[in-house]
């Protein structure tokens, strides 16, 4: 399973809490290659955008995407 993969994962069980969700998203990013970024972002906004967009904006805003 490549590392992409497992994170979206990890995010998808933890979606129920925010503080874990983000606590998570942070750890992930850590461990991806910028273009691996660019897709974990997209999935981000596509799968939990209406609920987690504020934080999914201060996150991202953070990252050196590609």
């Amino acid at each position: 399973m490549k590392m992409l993969e497992y994170i979206k994962m990890i995010l998808d069980k933890v979606s129920f809490d925010s503080k874990l969700f983000e606590k998570e998203l942070k750890k992930g990013l850590k461990e991806l290659q910028p273009v691996d970024m660019k897709e974990l972002r997209n999935w981000c906004y596509e799968k939990f955008g209406k609920i987690y967009q504020t934080l999914l904006n201060k996150v991202f805003r953070r990252v050196k995407l590609a």
